[in-house]
């Protein structure tokens, strides 16, 4: 788990290397990643030029700690981008190695729903 401070730019595959040299992740059968990037049009389609990110560090301990218990899960990994971020930049990487594609789609949507809802906390900021 890492945090970083805006500006940076988020680097996938040396994320994606870090989680596959997990010692568990030998017994991967999938590795999946989610990028979350900020967007220009807010869920209600109003413009956002950037956007404020601030993360609950322990909360996103605690569920990540949770997300690696998950059934045939072997590595859970997160990178998360905090402060003024704008249209294009990285939010977050989060990926989950597992044994089988239904319990690594099911650990990653389940983790990530959870992240966005107890740990982030995002300010959209209009042209």
């Amino acid at each position: 788990m890492r945090l970083f401070k805006a500006p940076c730019t988020l680097d996938i595959e040396s994320f994606v290397n870090r989680l596959k040299s997990s010692p568990e992740s030998k017994k991967a059968g999938m590795v999946l990643i989610h990028n979350g990037i900020v967007r220009a049009t807010s869920r209600n389609g109003d413009e956002v030029f950037s956007i404020e990110v601030a993360v609950d560090e322990e909360r996103l301990h605690e569920i990540i700690s949770w997300a690696r218990e998950l059934p045939g899960i072997l590595a859970v990994d997160v990178e998360l981008v905090t402060g003024r971020l704008y249209v294009g930049d990285d939010i977050m990487l989060l990926g989950v190695a597992g044994d089988i594609r239904q319990n690594v789609i099911g650990a990653l949507a389940r983790t990530l729903d959870r992240i966005k809802e107890e740990v982030t906390k995002k300010q959209e900021f209009g042209a």
